[in-house]
């Protein structure tokens, strides 16, 4: 059976988004693999709107019991969900927008990360419900943050992944993309190797 990946990408840049460069790179290698199969979605071309209240709302009515409209709203989520739960790995390409992660990218967050579907809270604190995945993230930055206090970015990944289950996580870095040429390339030279390593693996 192949490895089923989610890819994720959220770059409002298309074609010239770093990040979206660097999930192609990972498409291109991965695509002479019979034993690896790509679903990509494009949060930035197939956009989800800001949860709103009436949204969220559907999510605490039984399905049997929602009307036309909680339906629609709830069946959102749903399908996000289970597009995840349907794939073995999850990559996130990720550009960094003002030290955090694109609004499109949350938006996707907000509707996978349900309390009761992909989580739920104990009296010892929330355990996650999505099981025996891993993830991965590609990390495409103007400047240096890796391991910097303002790479803030990294921890709340890592930490909405973990609140649902996922717990496995690594992170392929390409830093200083906007501080010339000679950095530019040689932080995607190497994070282009990563990749190559990574789908190896697979």
């Amino acid at each position: 059976m192949a490895t089923r990946i989610l890819l994720v990408t959220s770059s409002i840049l298309g074609e010239h988004g770093q990040s979206n460069v660097l999930a192609n790179h990972l498409r291109e290698r991965a695509a002479g693999r019979d034993e690896l199969a790509i679903t990509h979605r494009d949060l930035a071309v197939d956009s989800l709107p800001h949860l709103g209240l009436e949204e969220l709302s559907s999510w605490q009515v039984a399905a049997e019991e929602r009307s036309a409209e909680q339906q629609v709203l709830a069946q959102r989520s749903d399908d996000l969900i289970d597009e995840l739960q349907a794939h073995d790995v999850l990559v996130l390409a990720v550009p960094m927008y003002n030290f955090g992660i694109p609004s499109q990218l949350k938006a996707w967050f907000d509707r996978v990360m349900r309390a009761g579907t992909t989580f739920r809270y104990t009296e010892q604190g929330p355990v996650g419900l999505v099981k025996g995945k891993r993830a991965v993230i590609l990390a495409a930055r103007g400047g240096q943050y890796a391991g910097t206090e303002n790479d803030t970015q990294t921890p709340h990944l890592k930490a909405m992944l973990g609140m649902i289950g996922i717990t496995d996580v690594s992170t392929i870095y390409a830093e200083g993309l906007a501080m010339g040429d000679g950095l530019r390339n040689a932080a995607l030279k190497e994070a282009r190797q990563a990749i190559d390593s990574l789908v190896e693996r697979l």
